[in-house]
C-alpha cells in the first residue's frame, strides 16, 4: 500500500485524475479495455470534472471503457442522492462513452436485493468469473465507512456474493454496494480521503488494531495496487 499526502487537494484531484489516465493506458494497451468502479462524493466529484476536461479527456479511449459504481444509494437515478446523477452530470455526459457499457447500480421496478444478483451478472458479463476490476475509486467516511459497508453491518461478513443490498437503519433507506471479496480482487484501488474529520478513523485503519467492525475500510487489503491520496489534516 502507499500512501500519499499532499499539501493542496487541487494537487490530490490533479494526480487522481493521472493516475486514472496512466492506469487506463495500461489496461487497455494489456487486454483491450478498462473496467472501473466508481463512488459518489465531493471528491470524486472534483476528480470527474477534471477528467472531462479537455486536457485530460482527448488523452483518454473512452469508447473502450466499462462504467460500474461502488455503491448507491436505492433512490432513482435522476434523484439527486443519486451517485450515477453526479457522474453522469459531471462526466458521463461530456465525453465520448458508449452508454451500452455504463452501468447504473440502479433500477426501476425492482427490488434492490433482486437488482444485487443481476448487477452481479453485469460484472461477471464484462470481467468474466474471476471479477477482477482494473481500478477502483473508494472514499472513507468520518466512520471509517466504504463503499456501503458500513460499522457494525451484516454486509461486512459477506465472502460470497460481489454485490449485496440491505436496508440501513440509521438512513432509513436501502442501499446495494460491491461487497469485500470482489473490491480486493481489484489490480488497482485508489482511496481518497482527507479532512480533520477523517483523522481518527484513518489512523484507527492504519495503525490501530485490526477492527473491522468498528472500521470497515481496514477490509481492504494493504497490498500492493491500493493507494491512498489523503492530506496533512488528515494525518498531522
Amino acid at each position: 500500500m502507499n500512501i500519499t499526502v499532499f499539501d493542496h487537494l487541487d494537487t490530490l484531484y490533479k494526480k487522481a485524475a493521472d493516475t486514472f489516465v496512466e492506469l487506463s493506458e495500461k489496461s487497455i494497451q494489456k487486454h483491450g479495455k478498462f473496467t472501473v468502479a466508481l463512488s459518489g462524493g465531493s471528491s470524486p466529484k472534483a476528480i470527474f470534472s477534471l477528467l472531462a476536461t479537455q486536457e485530460y479527456a482527448e488523452k483518454i479511449e473512452w469508447n473502450k471503457l466499462y462504467f460500474f459504481w461502488v455503491d448507491e444509494r436505492w433512490v432513482p437515478l435522476e434523484d439527486e442522492k443519486s451517485n450515477f446523477k453526479m457522474t453522469l452530470e459531471t462526466l458521463l455526459d461530456k465525453v465520448p462513452v458508449n452508454r451500452n457499457q455504463i452501468f447504473p447500480m440502479y433500477k426501476d421496478g425492482v427490488e434492490p436485493e433482486d437488482y444485487a444478483k443481476e448487477y452481479e451478472l453485469h460484472i461477471r458479463n464484462v470481467l468474466g468469473d474471476e471479477g477482477i476490476f482494473d481500478f477502483i475509486l473508494l472514499g472513507m467516511g468520518d466512520d471509517g465507512h466504504t463503499a456501503s459497508l458500513f460499522p457494525g453491518e451484516k454486509i461486512l461478513h459477506e465472502k460470497e456474493k460481489w454485490v449485496d443490498a440491505y436496508y440501513l437503519k440509521p438512513q432509513e433507506m436501502y442501499r446495494i454496494t460491491l461487497t469485500e471479496p470482489i473490491i480486493n480482487k481489484a489490480e488497482n484501488v485508489l482511496i481518497v480521503t482527507f479532512g480533520k474529520s477523517k483523522k481518527h478513523a484513518l489512523n484507527e485503519v492504519l495503525h490501530g488494531a485490526y477492527e473491522p467492525e468498528l472500521y470497515p475500510l481496514q477490509l481492504i487489503e494493504k497490498k500492493e495496487g491500493v493507494q491512498i491520496f489523503t492530506d496533512e489534516e488528515a494525518t498531522n
